[in-house]
């Protein structure tokens, strides 16, 4: 009996491991149901610009701005290499090498001077492809009109056209293109976190219950009375004392709590595609619906009559329509509703066995008679 004396506490030992791990099971589940603040909201100061700017695009293989149709690629060029010392002002141009282009990029918050950012490049003019040019060093420009960063360089080219005598084809769209590491900083805003008597956090998807879900994660963390919401966009955060000048901390802090959010009940339809996206909270009152399909085919069999040989007759077409009228059979009510599960809305349109474009009708009339309780939004 002695070699078996452990067995009871390996036993017990074994029970305290199983009870943790679904201990640490349920918390993981408690915890994704979670999201952290910082994708929910957006701090104040911390926020991109856009940047903007006109240049000129060389390098093509003749597939350019023609200058007869495009004057400011004219004057771009003659002004360009005016400044480099080679006068063309009484000159007429016949090149389909070059390309005038808007370049748009986004500073990033706090970007200091020298930082290289991606810049995007979509020709202005009637160019038919960018494939192989180079953007000429191109000023990008703030909402205040000033000159925040410079872009140049070989331009990447994702779509792709090729033309035959008889036959063309185009991939994607070659008339716009991406420079990685593109445009350099050359002006940094002015402004100093730490200089912040306050921070305000914007909810991307403004709510009242998240927002004061929010409010109460940070005066948990922070403090009574640290945190309030001013409106279903805005949480208002005091700064703590232990947090004068280090305010980068704060948000760090700050971001990293996490909070349940709640979001409105809403069915997005897209008419275009037939695509449907319910939300989790969407329900619906018992309703009982029917579906009938109405298929109406029109076939043409147009016939030649001809004449017996040697006869005075004609030639003619006659026209041979034939008509048939198809119902859908079978269809009977569906009952669906009654404060249902989003499961059991799915089960229950599935069970009519429709496609998706007459869901769409469906949910329509399923709103339309005041039993679908969410917004139901059509794009």
């Amino acid at each position: 009996m002695p070699p078996h004396r452990p067995a009871r506490p390996l036993r017990r030992t074994f029970a305290g491991l199983l009870l943790a791990a679904f201990a640490a099971l349920a918390t993981a589940a408690g915890a994704s149901a979670q999201t952290r603040v910082k994708d929910l909201v957006t701090f104040d100061g911390v926020r991109r610009n856009q940047l903007i700017g006109y240049g000129l695009v060389v390098g093509l293989n003749g597939t350019g701005d023609r200058l007869i149709n495009t004057p400011f690629t004219e004057q771009s060029l003659k002004g360009m290499l005016e400044r480099l010392g080679i006068n063309t002002r009484n000159e007429v141009l016949r090149t389909r090498n070059a390309a005038a282009v808007m370049v748009t990029a986004t500073l990033p918050p706090f970007a200091r001077q020298g930082t290289s950012i991606d810049v995007a490049v979509s020709a202005l003019g009637d160019a038919t492809n960018l494939l192989g040019g180079t953007l000429l060093v191109t000023p990008l420009l703030g909402a205040d009109g000033q000159a925040y960063a410079a872009a140049q360089g070989p331009l990447t080219v994702s779509g792709f056209a090729a033309t035959g005598n008889a036959a063309n084809i185009t991939k994607g769209v070659p008339t716009t293109a991406r420079i990685a590491n593109g445009a350099t900083v050359e002006r940094e805003l002015k402004f100093v976190l730490d200089d912040m008597k306050g921070m305000r956090m914007a909810l991307r998807n403004p709510d009242f219950t998240t927002a004061n879900r929010i409010a109460d994660a940070v005066n948990q963390r922070l403090g009574p009375a640290s945190a309030h919401v001013l409106d279903p966009t805005t949480v208002d955060v005091r700064i703590p004392p232990a947090y004068v000048g280090n305010i980068a901390r704060l948000i760090g802090d700050v971001e990293q709590l996490h909070v349940r959010p709640d979001v409105v009940a809403r069915v997005v339809v897209d008419e275009r595609s037939g695509t449907i996206v319910i939300g989790d909270d969407v329900r619906v009152g018992r309703v009982a619906i029917t579906q009938g399909n109405l298929t109406v085919r029109v076939v043409e069999t147009p016939q030649v009559s001809q004449p017996q040989p040697f006869s005075n007759g004609a030639t003619v077409v006659v026209p041979r329509t034939d008509i048939q009228v198809q119902e859908g059979n079978g269809r009977q009510f569906v009952t669906v509703g009654g404060n249902v599960s989003l499961q059991q809305l799915v089960n229950g349109l599935n069970a009519l066995g429709v496609g998706p474009r007459d869901m769409v009708a469906i949910l329509q009339a399923i709103k339309a008679a005041g039993a679908l309780h969410a917004d139901l939004e059509i794009i």
